[in-house]
């Protein structure tokens, strides 16, 4: 099975913003609070537009909320 290759810290910058809820978040970024739970524990990667949306909440670059490691999982790829 593939792994994801992108992490994020939204949940620290939810804690850090005014202890945003996934609902308050969700809501600003128009998609369900089911989405959020499922990006914040990286089983489902977020769309070019919803990632920018999240950072754009956040006033921080994209990169500050996401990051793409691609040699995530190379090890178990390898044997």
């Amino acid at each position: 099975m593939p792994k994801n290759h992108i992490s994020n810290n939204i949940r620290t910058l939810r804690f850090l913003n005014e202890e945003l809820t996934q609902q308050q978040l969700a809501d600003k970024v128009g998609v369900t609070r089911q989405t959020i739970v499922a990006i914040e524990k990286a089983k489902y990667s977020p769309t070019l537009e919803l990632a920018f949306k999240i950072a754009a909440v956040f006033n921080v670059p994209l990169n500050e909320v996401f990051t793409y490691n691609p040699d995530a999982g190379a090890k178990d790829s390898k044997k």
